[in-house]
């Protein structure tokens, strides 16, 4: 069957309260940075091919998921959506760049950090990964990222079919979700999950580090 639904939007854009959302609507697995054994730094050889320009079998990879969300699949889109031409395509996003920055600065980069230090040995799968979105080796810098984040995502705006694309807030909860795949809204609470101070915690263990 392949994959149903294309993630495209950036981490820390609701993109666990999305895979929690389809896991409920579609009844099967989503792809995520946690289903690679060796995350977030040991991406493996398909994921480090594709970083190169090798398109890995993209059935292969994604056989017994029915949709991905946020890295890695999120920076494929393109490619994606060219493999799976009847897939949605979802391009959650934040009200701004710098609310967006602010949340993955204090979230996703510290751990990406990790592996500036000059002893670091464990991969730097997740760092190809950040060069690739930002477009050159200054990941870390506010203005370079924010405006990744803008062009990541007029690239999803101005090149995936209107009649593909649905755009989302976690603020506008199920029904647009269940109006593009034409099911019923569930009777359940959607699920706003993995706020900043809750990744901390889960990652830290306390919200002040």
């Amino acid at each position: 069957m392949g994959l149903q639904v294309i993630g495209a939007g950036l981490p820390r854009t609701g993109t666990r309260s999305l895979e929690d959302a389809f896991k409920h609507l579609l009844n099967g697995r989503i792809y995520t940075m946690s289903a690679i054994p060796g995350h977030p730094f040991n991406l493996g050889d398909d994921w480090n091919g594709a970083l190169t320009g090798k398109s890995p079998d993209w059935d292969r990879l994604f056989d017994g998921f029915i949709a991905t969300v946020s890295f890695p699949g999120s920076l494929f889109w393109r490619e994606l959506s060219e493999a799976y031409p009847d897939a949605l395509v979802v391009l959650s996003v934040r009200d701004s760049a710098d609310e967006w920055w602010h949340s993955f600065d204090e979230t996703i980069l510290r751990v990406a950090r990790m592996a500036l230090a000059p002893d670091w040995t464990d991969g730097r799968g997740f760092i190809d990964l950040l060069e690739r979105f930002a477009g050159t080796a200054e990941w870390d810098d506010p203005a370079t990222m924010k405006a990744a984040y803008e062009r990541h995502n007029d690239a999803v705006r101005q090149n995936v079919p209107s009649n593909r694309l649905l755009e989302w807030r976690t603020t506008e909860g199920w029904e647009p979700i269940c109006r593009v795949l034409g099911l019923p809204v569930p009777n359940v609470p959607f699920p706003w999950t993995n706020s900043r101070s809750e990744w901390i915690r889960n990652m830290y263990g306390s919200d002040s580090q």
